[in-house]
């Protein structure tokens, strides 16, 4: 029993991460109908920037802060300069673009960074909590609580302000927000914004866990994909199912199978997903009248 329950603490730590990457995925999808695999570059460049504004004398706490203000940013400029350039391209070609601008921030990291694996100090120490038997970490605590307040806050915003609404809106139907009046250009932008703010927090809330280097974007884009998928594509609340799940399965899969097979997990669930569940857990059925 203790010992699965130490693989399922594992996973549901990992899978907060996979659900704050879905979460990404989600909220730009919604907004722009683009699939944007630059999400996992979002979470390296959230824990590398951090790593590197502390190391230079930074206070952890500032650096953070700094750290999602520059994703942010970057985010803000993978809208204007790739994507927009590009809304009346194809669904393959903006995914090929997410992929490449993926490649050049991975470029760009290698270069400004290094190539070696970086740790952030652990946020509450290291003095791991005891429950029934398996040993929980205060930092897991610090990412289980971070995507917890992600998701509330989240469905505050979207639900309880005007602008959040106005994302919604434009997610339904782009034309008729136009018509009535939201700047849909401008909404898109706040939605890259979001999106990689969110990838920053929850690069910086594991790196002290999983340490972080300029190439981990990669498997986490796509571990955060199959876990969209999972959940649904556009559902916020199937995003978090998703993340968790995968974390879940990954976990398990690599204590009771084997470890080699722990990045492969994400990959069977993808194609599960595809010849059994297009629509994912959580997605809606659709109609369209031709």
């Amino acid at each position: 029993m203790s010992e699965f329950l130490q693989f399922a603490f594992s996973g549901i730590t990992v899978g907060a991460v996979y659900a704050m990457v879905a979460l990404g995925f989600t909220i730009i999808y919604n907004a722009s109908d683009v699939v944007n695999f630059a999400q996992g570059e979002f979470v390296m460049l959230g824990g590398m920037s951090t790593v590197f504004l502390a190391a230079g004398g930074v206070p952890l706490p500032l650096a953070a802060l700094l750290a999602i203000l520059i994703v942010s940013l970057t985010g803000v400029a993978l809208n204007k300069l790739v994507i927009e350039p590009a809304r009346d391209a194809s669904v393959v070609t903006l995914i090929i673009i997410t992929i490449g601008a993926s490649i050049f921030l991975r470029g760009i990291a290698q270069v400004i960074f290094d190539k070696q694996f970086h740790r952030l100090p652990s946020f509450s120490g290291d003095d791991p909590i005891a429950v029934l038997g398996a040993s929980l970490t205060p930092q897991s605590l610090w990412v289980l609580g971070g995507a917890a307040v992600i998701v509330v806050l989240l469905y505050l915003f979207f639900n309880r302000t005007l602008f959040g609404k106005s994302i919604l809106a434009t997610s339904h139907n782009r034309l008729a927000a136009q018509l009535v009046g939201i700047d849909v250009r401008f909404v898109l932008l706040v939605s890259f914004a979001l999106s990689a703010a969110i990838g920053a927090v929850a690069g910086i809330l594991v790196t002290p866990i999983t340490l972080t280097s300029y190439d981990v974007g990669t498997m986490l884009a796509l571990k955060g994909f199959a876990a969209a998928m999972l959940g649904g594509m556009g559902n916020p609340i199937g995003a978090v199912v998703g993340g968790l799940l995968v974390g879940l399965a990954e976990a398990l899969g690599a204590g009771y199978v084997s470890s080699e097979y722990k990045d492969a997990v994400a990959f069977v669930i993808i194609l599960a997903v595809l010849f059994f569940l297009p629509r994912g857990l959580f997605g809606k059925a659709g109609t369209e009248r031709v």
